[in-house]
């Protein structure tokens, strides 16, 4: 197998990974998917809201993502693993800081590091129990335009057929060019509008086979179930929660108990 095949399958596996997890059965997966949305919107506003210089403040907030990864029956090292490509991008947000604001910048520095970290810790939790239609479902509620809704359910759906596409070119142009490393940069063009046409003949295909099952433009979800009492008293307990580490320095409050 070649070495774009064994990228593409990687990708492949980490997207039906990602939907056995969002499939996996705890207290957490069972919850509504709106609450689990409306929650994690909160903690991110919540989150960057915190001063730039609070780490202290900022900290207690690492309980959320830490307690639901333990109840959701899922290692915070998956969710690393999951984020390595988007981590470090994270973590060099405001790394100039200390050149421009001396120590005081080093401490905004970590403090943005953080907010950044804690966000996509909450934005993982909330994709790994929730599965993709649910969510949009939840999105829908809530009217957000269902154009969008769409575009998001189908990318998710089919991007794997656009890495198969990627994968099946990348090999035709190896036999072509065996010796070479990598695509050539004056193929770059003909590579991308060749996979562009490509595209374009599969998404017809799939547009006529959604019209033949009556698509007229947005999708029919599955009935859910309304919201019952553990989901309002989660919802209630974790924005509840969260204004409490926002407006009362807990870590302070917590450290005075044992002095």
């Amino acid at each position: 197998m070649s070495k774009g095949t064994n990228k593409a399958s990687n990708a492949l596996n980490e997207l039906r990974d990602m939907d056995e997890l969002a499939n996996g059965d705890s207290p957490i997966h069972r919850l509504h998917p709106l609450v689990k949305f409306l929650v994690t919107i909160a903690y991110i506003y919540f989150v960057v809201s915190f001063s730039k210089y609070d780490i202290t403040g900022l900290f207690i907030m690492l309980i959320y993502p830490v307690l639901i990864f333990s109840i959701a029956n899922i290692k915070v090292s998956t969710c690393f693993y999951k984020l390595r490509l988007v981590l470090p991008l994270v973590l060099m947000v405001g790394i100039f800081n200390p050149i421009f604001e001396g120590r005081a910048g080093v401490v905004s520095m970590i403090t943005l590091m953080m907010k950044g970290t804690f966000s996509l810790m909450a934005s993982f939790i909330m994709v790994a129990t929730t599965p993709i239609d649910g969510l949009c479902a939840a999105l829908r509620k809530i009217h957000v335009p269902s154009i969008l809704v769409t575009l998001l359910l189908l990318t998710y759906r089919y991007i794997g057929v656009l890495v198969r596409e990627v994968a099946i070119m990348t090999d035709a142009y190896k036999l072509r060019a065996p010796k070479q490393k990598g695509i050539a940069i004056n193929a770059w063009g003909s590579f991308l509008g060749q996979l562009l046409l490509r595209s374009m003949d599969k998404a017809s295909e799939l547009y006529n086979s959604m019209q033949l099952r009556a698509f007229k433009g947005e999708f029919f979800y599955a009935s859910q179930r309304g919201l019952n009492c553990l989901d309002v008293i989660y919802l209630v307990a974790c924005i509840g929660g969260f204004v409490a580490a926002r407006f009362i320095n807990l870590t302070e409050t917590l450290g005075g108990l044992f002095v």
